[in-house]
């Protein structure tokens, strides 16, 4: 759906473009009482591909195999009925998460879980925990584990929320969120109740990050909401004609559901939390259909600031104001709408420095028929829609997920990744151009700001398709590159280990809070080589409501040594000079390197 139109009168007379926005959006948030006519689906601006340019002819040395079967990872991800979704919820899928929850230096795996809305729901339809056995493979131990339930699942986010030394688990849910306290014996405890987190009735909780937005040490929580589901107040589809996808009936919403506010919750310190949504200012913004939740400091000054995706609604973000409080600032900061003033069906959201300025951009995807959107930052958190120039316009077939800004082939040179795949699963049957299950998409950075969609270069994961949602990025296998953990729609989930050729460099970091939280989320890195400034941010959520390895990926291309710039969550510096590539080095705050650790790169041919 368009942004309202922005029509001139006595009032507005004068006003910037800016400022028309401002207004035109400033209308009220539907209400409980929408009628059928009032609901509409994710947003689709009909943008056509542009035409695609002569490819490069320049080698991809990135190369993906899917190897979730041999490494056990063989329970499906139950989301829904298989072939319909009546209901809004059905359709949105949930995230993937890499953890170490036993600090053996392997990431291990969580996947979350959605229930059948009709019928009996399988007995594997939980959320589950993989442990990592060092050779490839993965153990399942949910049983064990204390997570093994039956929910509607949505986002995950990874944390020492505690600061004991052992990450912890929130999930947001339709329902009820959950707090699992990671008890260090390969044991979750529901901590939900005690922590202060219970929430009276039901919400729909999707985005959810730790940050420290007070710099006290302390995780804090930060929580967004898709919207109000009733599924009793909603009619199902094919029961009225408005709902529809080209004709064809189709589930209603977004649009016409209540919004639910956004809310942040404030780290007591003694494993309680205070919701000072209202305080913070949080909760007195107009939130949107809001999914995935991301704090970084997007404008360099010390301090974390909070950007939320939203569905057919502007994108957030919530500026920190270093006393407590934020203030929304997406639109004036330009990452609220398209470059046209458009609202966007906004899902995933990938952080990274695409052009190595020491800056971090955002990538943000959309529904088919619209470009997914690259935000370049200028330093101070104003940023520009780069799509078209960038060459992103090529591609505008899929519905975007889970996405990542990661260098994918170590040539320095961060590349973008996505996942795909319809919401209708009904609609295929009469309509080709709403095939449900898609492939995954990658645009190699070809630097100079430009990039190149790789379509049969990356080996052959990528040319698997699905119906994918959340997407983790991380190195499972510790061979000195980045794999990707993508959840499925009622399938397995995919691994897809990475098995870069060439002699390209690459380099690690594990960060270790001391004043900081232990976890160092909100910590930024800059690497400086050969010319370039590459930045990366400590995050606990990203991509589509998913969380990935903590120890931060630099891709140093023909460079042998990188020196490191260090912003710790607490606003201070370290400088680590000459840190040699080839390796994982884990940095204590104040203390500089007190470990190295050298990986074994599989000798794969290509």
């Amino acid at each position: 759906m368009a942004a309202p139109a922005l029509r001139k009168n006595s009032a507005t007379r004068g006003m910037t473009r800016r400022q028309l926005l401002l207004s035109a959006l400033s209308l009220p948030a539907c209400n409980s009482g929408a009628s059928a006519q009032q609901y509409r689906g994710m947003a689709s601006q009909g943008v056509a591909p542009v035409p695609r340019g002569k490819p490069s002819g320049l080698p991809f040395h990135a190369g993906f195999t899917n190897v979730s079967k041999q490494a056990g990872l063989l329970a499906p991800i139950i989301y829904g009925d298989e072939g319909r979704a009546d209901y809004l919820l059905e359709s949105m899928g949930c995230g993937v998460a890499f953890i170490d929850y036993d600090n053996d230096g392997w990431q291990d795996i969580v996947t979350l879980t959605g229930q059948r809305r009709t019928g009996p729901t399988p007995a594997e339809a939980t959320i589950r925990l993989y442990h990592n056995n060092r050779d490839g493979t993965f153990t399942d131990v949910t049983a064990r584990s204390g997570l093994a339930r039956t929910v509607w699942a949505a986002g995950i986010t990874v944390g020492d929320y505690d600061n004991d030394g052992f990450d912890d688990i929130f999930i947001t849910c339709w329902g009820q969120n959950i707090l699992f306290h990671n008890d260090g014996n390969g044991v979750f405890s529901d901590v939900t109740e005690k922590a202060g987190l219970l929430h009276p009735g039901i919400r729909y909780g999707t985005g959810c990050t730790w940050l420290d937005y007070d710099r006290d040490g302390l995780l804090d929580l930060f929580v967004s909401h898709y919207a109000v589901f009733d599924p009793t107040s909603i009619p199902p589809r094919g029961k009225t004609p408005d709902c529809n996808w080209k004709g064809i009936p189709t589930y209603c919403g977004p649009g016409g559901l209540p919004q639910e506010p956004c809310r942040l919750y404030h780290n007591n310190g003694d494993g309680t939390f205070t919701d000072v949504s209202e305080k913070a200012g949080i909760s007195a913004v107009r939130p949107g259909y809001a999914l995935t939740a991301v704090a970084a400091d997007f404008d360099g000054d010390g301090w974390p600031d909070i950007y939320v995706a939203c569905d057919i609604s502007p994108s957030l973000l919530f500026r920190n104001n270093r006393d407590g409080t934020f203030t929304e600032r997406g639109l004036e900061n330009g990452v609220a709408l398209s470059e046209d003033g458009r609202e966007q069906a906004g899902m995933g959201i990938g952080i990274g420095d695409f052009d190595t300025d020491g800056n971090l951009d955002i990538f943000k995807t959309h529904f088919s028929a619209d470009t997914n959107v690259l935000y370049r930052n200028n330093g101070k958190g104003i940023f520009r829609d780069v799509t078209a120039r960038a060459g992103l316009g090529v591609e505008t077939r899929y519905v975007g997920w889970g996405t990542a800004i990661e260098d994918l082939d170590n040539n320095g040179l961060p590349d973008i990744f996505f996942t795909t795949g319809m919401v209708y699963p009904e609609v295929e049957r009469t309509n080709p151009d709403g095939q449900y299950k898609t492939p995954s998409v990658i645009f190699r950075n070809l630097g100079n700001g430009k990039f190149e969609e790789v379509m049969d270069l990356a080996g052959p994961a990528l040319r698997e398709l699905h119906s994918s949602r959340g997407l983790a990025i991380g190195d499972f296998d510790n061979d000195g590159d980045v794999d990707l953990l993508i959840m499925n729609m009622n399938e397995p989930p995919s691994l897809l280990r990475n098995d870069v050729t060439g002699d390209n460099h690459w380099l690690k970091v594990l960060l270790i809070g001391v004043k900081s939280n232990r976890s160092a989320i909100g910590a930024q890195v800059v690497a400086t080589c050969g010319g370039r400034r590459q930045a990366r941010a400590v995050m606990a959520q990203s991509s589509y409501l998913s969380a990935s390895d903590r120890r931060l990926h630099f891709g140093l291309g023909n460079e042998a040594v990188a020196n490191l710039e260090i912003r710790w969550p607490n606003g201070q510096q370290e400088n680590i000079a000459d840190v040699a590539a080839g390796q994982l080095v884990v940095i204590r705050e104040g203390s500089g390197v007190i470990r190295s650790e050298k990986f074994m790169r599989r000798n794969v041919a290509k």
